[in-house]
């Protein structure tokens, strides 16, 4: 053997990496859809890989499309001129016109019928009445931690729109006076004329502001018993004027602890002093008032005596209640949320409206 040759070299073996495999296609989701139809649903099929199970999950989806965009703008836009008119005021209304049943000596339809006229023109002239304050304090009521929320203030309704609107109810409420009896609309047309100097300066004299607003009360009392024909009390008329007036003067006693004397001018003529003893000073006006109106003029059936002397207590507390929300519990800003909110209110306002229709309803019988 000849060891001089040199023995062949090992064989270098190199592991070479295997070929990556293609990954499996993903099976959890779908390409997109190139185009949806507007206003259709998307029906969105998810499967799901499990092992030994496939599960499919079903979405649901709506396009939003211009159309449903200019439908939203429309029902905002309605909304908000709605919100102009305060159909929550509208309940004053309803409230004071059919007092003047309380002077009729018999119901009935053509009565109510009547009443409901009355109401629905003092209606049209409120809403065309607070459309017009609303543009004309526009500027002021930006400076107000609440009426700046109103739809003219806070730029929701625009002038022109608001004017427009203006004229549309001065045109239904010319309809209303043309098809109603003869002559019988003047009390609406004296609170228009009332509201219009409100209006254009008399809301900024001290005093005189918070009178006007009582009397627009009591001429919607006139316009009622005008159309149902009954005889107007006076002593009901001096209390829904001293009742009207004690709220709005209230409502500005809130005006001044919640937001000082900067948007309301007439404010600069008042203290929460001097409010106060008004307020207490109307308050019993009220009450002597409607005592009065039961004992000499209401039209009550005889023999309804007891059930008139226990009403009596009944508007007491209505009035006691409004003064402790008022100048205990710092409230009065909106006498139509104090009023018809309030539990205790709500209460007392059902008992008495039991007994005064008892009062008017019993059977006659002698004295």
């Amino acid at each position: 053997m000849d060891i001089t040759r040199s023995s062949p070299a090992p064989v270098r073996v190199v592991a070479v990496p295997p070929e990556p495999e293609p990954e499996p296609a993903d099976l959890t989701t779908l390409p997109e859809p190139t185009s949806v139809e507007p206003l259709q649903p998307l029906l969105t099929v998810t499967p799901t890989v499990t092992p030994g199970a496939i599960t499919t999950t079903t979405t649901v989806t709506t396009s939003v499309t211009a159309t449903d965009v200019r439908g939203r703008r429309r029902r905002n836009r309605l909304r908000d001129l709605l919100a102009l008119l305060r159909p929550g005021q509208w309940v004053k209304n309803l409230a004071v016109v059919p007092l003047a049943l309380l002077d009729t000596p018999s119901w009935g339809t053509a009565a109510f019928l009547r009443t409901g006229w009355a109401v629905l023109g003092f209606t049209l002239a409120s809403a065309l009445v607070y459309v017009v304050n609303d543009l004309a304090d526009r500027e002021r009521d930006r400076l107000h931690p609440v009426k700046r929320h109103r739809p003219i203030a806070s730029g929701q309704v625009s002038t022109a729109a608001a004017g427009v609107l203006t004229g549309l109810l001065a045109l239904s409420l010319t309809g209303w006076a043309v098809a109603g009896p003869a002559w019988q609309w003047w009390p609406t047309a004296l609170y228009l004329a009332l509201s219009l100097a409100y209006s254009q300066g008399l809301k900024h004299v001290p005093l005189v502001d918070a009178f006007i607003v009582a009397t627009g009360f009591v001429l919607r009392l006139v316009q009622g018993s005008l159309l149902v024909g009954a005889r107007m009390s006076e002593w009901l008329a001096l209390c829904v004027f001293s009742l009207c007036l004690m709220l709005a003067l209230g409502k500005r006693r809130h005006e001044m602890t919640a937001a000082g004397r900067a948007h309301r001018p007439a404010l600069r003529g008042y203290t929460l002093a001097f409010l106060d003893h008004l307020v207490v000073l109307v308050a019993v006006l009220t009450a002597v008032s409607y005592v009065l109106y039961l004992r000499d003029d209401a039209a009550l059936a005889a023999g309804a005596s007891l059930v008139t002397l226990l009403s009596a207590p009944c508007a007491v507390f209505g009035l006691a209640r409004y003064l402790q929300l008022l100048l205990v519990e710092e409230g009065g800003g909106n006498p139509v949320h104090v009023l018809f909110r309030d539990r205790a209110t709500l209460v007392n306002a059902a008992l008495w409206a039991v007994l005064v229709a008892l009062a008017v309803l019993l059977p006659q019988t002698s004295a």
